[in-house]
């Protein structure tokens, strides 16, 4: 598994913490090249990571801020991206296993166990399986692309 990882200047402690967390589970982590300021604009790092993620369909993006709704926001603006800003384990699980969301946002505000368990019941759960759930993400990736005409 390869997850790239970014944040701003509010997620630079939780994101050296996180990579070394899971690097010491043998994951593949690859930074964004974007280098934080003192104080920086966190949608630079959603778009850039989202871009990647975007293009390495294999991949997985964990990006960090204050509270993680801002680059939610943003990376969600990427074509391409599904991005699930999670407070908890159930967050994460749903947002992978409903919706099949490739980068999770999240705020260096938690707690670095419960940052821990989120990244970790988000790495670990599966895609959808449900057809409804399928034909859901269908529909959101064909209106992307402004070929959606169920309106």
């Amino acid at each position: 598994m390869k997850i790239y990882i970014a944040c701003d200047y509010k997620g630079v402690v939780v994101k050296k913490e996180l990579i070394n967390y899971l690097v010491s589970k043998k994951i593949d982590v690859r930074e964004i090249d974007l280098s934080n300021k003192e104080i920086d604009d966190y949608q630079d790092f959603a778009f850039k990571l989202g871009e990647i993620v975007a293009k390495d369909k294999d991949s997985l993006g964990i990006l960090i801020c204050g509270n993680g709704i801002g680059m939610s926001i943003a990376a969600n603006k990427v074509k391409g991206i599904r991005c699930v800003r999670a407070v908890s384990k159930n967050d994460a699980v749903e947002g992978r296993s409903h919706n099949d969301c490739n980068v999770l946002a999240i705020g260096s505000n938690l707690s670095f166990d419960t940052i821990k368990d989120i990244v970790d019941a988000f790495t670990s759960s599966p895609g959808p399986t449900l057809e409804r759930r399928i034909k859901r993400i269908e529909e959101i990736i064909k209106y992307e692309n402004g070929e959606y005409n169920e309106l």
